[in-house]
């Protein structure tokens, strides 16, 4: 029997990989000679480069940048075979690495990003992979494109700063100095949201009461990246403010649509990097999971995708979530069975608190039914 574990994170409590080695663990305990096969996954936040680093052979890269408030911090990314590098936006300027305190979309930056970019270049890499989820940015990108050579300028003619705040004081751009080398490079973005950069839909009216915007600045922020938007528009020539995922990360995905790069599913990217679809061709059986589950599981997330692939293989996929939420029926359009991990009516902390264990008893349990019909 060949089984692969390929879940996503139980956000709050246990990683991927963490959620990958509970489910192996169980099974190995009733069915000891099982192939057990760990594919871990991520659809673009938090632990993309985790599940890299634990998937395929890499090379781990350490570099200084700035982070989220501009301050001097280490990161890393992680070099794959044929030049190929994947960045993790939330290992840069993500919003865990910014105490509560000091959460304000004016005061974060994306610059760090675009250093990231900007030293995978140094190190000859032709072709990245951007995980962007996760972000404290509300920038519209402008940090990380500064970093590689965009200038711009207030009404004074004055170079603007690189954070949020100075969103709102750009007049005019100037992508004269763009790194060159960006022209020779294949950039993917995964994210895993289709919201365009403004509107009621876009980065600041979704995603910037997450990073502590006020009210007041929601509305400030889309008329600041609405004039800025047009303001690149112009100067390319380019009609992306309204691409599916534009508004992803505050912007950021905008950012990278200027410079050519692609915008992809997270999950996919990631999926086809750790070589998923080889894994799950000749297995048995499929298990993924994720923190909660609902009808949304199918539309970007991880979890959905496995199971897609699953399908496609003729493979028995099963879901195992932290929760399982409304309409959650319509999952077994893809799984072929869904279950919650909660022993009973229990709360979050509780669910928190216990998640290893609840996820190892339930994970046994599947497997002993699994054997009763070897």
């Amino acid at each position: 029997m060949k089984v692969v574990f390929a879940p996503d994170s139980y956000k709050g409590s246990l990683s991927s990989i963490q959620v990958a080695e509970i489910m192996k663990k169980a099974w190995h305990s009733v069915i000891p000679d099982s192939e057990n096969i760990m594919k871990p996954m991520a659809d673009g936040g938090e632990g993309t480069l985790e599940v890299f680093s634990t998937s395929v052979p890499h090379e781990k890269v350490h570099f200084s940048c700035k982070g989220p408030l501009g301050e001097e911090r280490e990161s890393w990314y992680v070099k794959l075979e044929d030049g190929l590098a994947v960045i993790e936006g939330a290992e840069i300027a993500g919003l865990p690495l910014v105490p509560t305190e000091k959460r304000n979309p004016d005061h974060t930056t994306s610059y760090g990003i675009g250093q990231a970019i900007h030293h995978a270049l140094d190190e000859g890499c032709t072709n990245l992979i951007v995980a962007i989820g996760g972000s404290s940015t509300n920038d519209g990108g402008l940090g990380m494109l500064q970093a590689l050579g965009m200038k711009t300028y207030d009404e004074n003619n004055q170079e603007t700063g690189m954070y949020g705040k100075d969103l709102h004081a750009v007049k005019r751009v100037d992508f004269s100095k763009l790194d060159s080398r960006l022209k020779d490079v294949t950039i993917r973005v995964a994210s895993d949201v289709d919201n365009p950069l403004t509107g009621n839909r876009g980065a600041s009216h979704i995603y910037g009461p997450q990073k502590r915007a006020t009210e007041q600045q929601v509305y400030a922020y889309d008329h600041a990246l609405d004039h800025y938007g047009k303001l690149i528009e112009e100067v390319l020539g380019k009609n992306i403010m309204n691409t599916p995922g534009a508004g992803a990360a505050g912007g950021l995905g905008f950012a990278f649509l200027t410079i050519g790069a692609l915008l992809e599913s997270g999950a996919k990217l990631v999926g086809e990097a750790i070589k998923l679809h080889d894994a799950i061709r000749d297995a048995d059986y499929v298990i993924t999971g994720e923190g909660q589950s609902d009808e949304q599981t199918l539309y970007g997330k991880a979890p959905g995708y496995v199971a897609e692939l699953a399908k496609d293989n003729h493979t028995p996929v099963i879901l195992l979530s932290g929760s399982l939420g409304t309409n959650y029926g319509a999952l077994n359009e893809r799984f072929t069975s869904c279950y919650s991990i909660a022993p009973g009516p229990v709360s979050l902390e509780n669910c928190l608190k216990n998640a290893e264990e609840y996820l190892f008893e339930t994970t046994r349990q599947i497997a002993r039914l699994i054997i009763t019909k070897q």
